[in-house]
This record gives C-alpha cells, sequence and structure tokens, in this order.
C-alpha cells in the first residue's frame, strides 16, 4: 500500500512540475523591466523566450516574435533548447509512468517489468526537471549580468553626474514558475526511484543442506537422491526416514528383538 501512494503521489507531482515546465516556456514574462528609476511610465516591456511584448497604459498590448535564429544570442538558444529537453523528457516519462501504475493492470505484465518503467520514468523526471532548473537559471544569471553592465553605463560623462535613460530588465514571473516547476519534477522523479524498489519481486531460494550425524557412515539429508544401481561396491539400499544403509550394515547390528 505504500508503495503505491508513493508511485502515485510521485506520478502527481511530476505531472504538475512537467505542466509548469511548459507554461514556463510559453510564459512571455521572462524578464521585465525594471520601474525602480522610472516609476511612472506611458509603456511597460517584457520579454520571453519567443517574443518581446509592449503593454500600454490605454492596456494596448503588442507582441513581436523574433523572426530569427542565429541573430539570437547564444545564451538564449541554449536556455531554449535545454527547456525543450526537459518538456519531450517530461511527456515520454509521464507516458511510461502511467503504464507503469501498479494500480493499472495490462495484460499479464509482471511487477518486474513495471519496476524497471517506474524506475526509467523517475530517471526521466529527474533530467528533466534538471534541465528546467538549469535553463531557469542561466536566464537568470544573463539577466543579472546585463543589469549590473547597464547600471554602469547609466551614469556617463560630468563625473557620472548626468544619467542616460537605458532600460533595464529584471527577473519576470516565467522563471519562479520555472524554478518551481523544475524542482517539482525533480522531487517526483526521486518518489518513483523510491518506489521502484517496493515493486521488485522478493526472490526466495529453497536450497537442499545436508546433516551429516556423529555416527558412522549415517548421512541424512532434506531430500533423497535415486541410484542408478549399476557399479561395482553398489547393492541394494533401503531408504528410510532417517537416511540410507545398505542391507549389510543393517544386517551387522542387529537390534534387541533379534534375541527374542
Amino acid at each position: 500500500m505504500a508503495v503505491t501512494a508513493c508511485q502515485g503521489l510521485g506520478f502527481v507531482v511530476s505531472l504538475i512540475g512537467v505542466a509548469g515546465i511548459i507554461a514556463a516556456t510559453c510564459m512571455d514574462q521572462w524578464s521585465t523591466q525594471d520601474l525602480y528609476n522610472n516609476p511612472v511610465t506611458a509603456v511597460f516591456n517584457y520579454q520571453g523566450l519567443w517574443r518581446s511584448c509592449v503593454r500600454e497604459t490605454s492596456g494596448f498590448t503588442e507582441c513581436r516574435g523574433y523572426f530569427t535564429l542565429l541573430g539570437l544570442p547564444a545564451m538564449l538558444q541554449a536556455v531554449r533548447a535545454l527547456m525543450i529537453v526537459g518538456i519531450v523528457l517530461g511527456a515520454i516519462g509521464l507516458l511510461v509512468s502511467i503504464f507503469a501504475l501498479k494500480c493499472i493492470r495490462i495484460g499479464s505484465m509482471e511487477d518486474s517489468a513495471k519496476a524497471r518503467m517506474t524506475l526509467t520514468s523517475g530517471i526521466m523526471f529527474i533530467i528533466a526537471g534538471l534541465c528546467a532548473i538549469a535553463g531557469v537559471s542561466v536566464f537568470a544569471n544573463m539577466l543579472v549580468t546585463n543589469f549590473w553592465m547597464s547600471t554602469a553605463n547609466m551614469y556617463t560623462g560630468m563625473g557620472g553626474m548626468v544619467q542616460t535613460i537605458q532600460t533595464r530588465y529584471t527577473f519576470g514571473s516565467a522563471l519562479f514558475v520555472g524554478w518551481v516547476a523544475g524542482g517539482l519534477t525533480l522531487i517526483g522523479g526521486v518518489m518513483m526511484c523510491i518506489a521502484c524498489r517496493g515493486l521488485v519481486p522478493e526472490e526466495t531460494n529453497y536450497k537442499a543442506v545436508s546433516y551429516h550425524a556423529s555416527g558412522h557412515n549415517v548421512a541424512y539429508k532434506s531430500g533423497f537422491k535415486a541410484s542408478s544401481g549399476f557399479g561395482p561396491n553398489t547393492k541394494n539400499k533401503r531408504i528410510y526416514d532417517g537416511g540410507a544403509r545398505t542391507e549389510d550394515e543393517v544386517q551387522s547390528h542387529p537390534s534387541k528383538y533379534d534375541y527374542v
């Protein structure tokens, strides 16, 4: 019961995490305009992985996609690739984990096969979560670098007394969604890997153990072995509960009933 609960909870958490990664990748607010030095403005700029948008005070919003591929920064293309890899691995992991759920029976699938599928989906979820966290962190590092470079270039001339107007960007809501979604996917993958250990069937081996008595030429065994009866020194044997003795051994040890 605990294994089924752990597997089901890991699947639900991973499902929410993958959905969050998809939402973060499609969101436009990866970077938003910093309004610290200019709180009153007629337009508000924000950018995403696929397009940049401008929102006016009248409520009108205009977005323009990035119609170039080679002209984009290399870091932005790397973030795109990481997020897409995370989505693909998460989707495949969800598909595999659906068939690996213990509460779903498909034909005559054994528990060992379900355990392997659960482990595979868990590893995919872990890699997908790491890709999402890495992609969001790389974009955040790029924002921090550009922010401080823009701040240093804002004050020029006359010993820094003249301030130039320059747009600076800070963290958008998509970054926080991506961090949380990547963490949830990572936790779900770990839970699936933990549930895999409980799905592996226990192997029970019954091995014969020989017990050697202290008596002369007496052997007690957990099973008995058939003899072919052919050989130079082979004689007919009688099988008793305690072991195997030849007819000569039985006759050489008279019992107390022989004297009656």
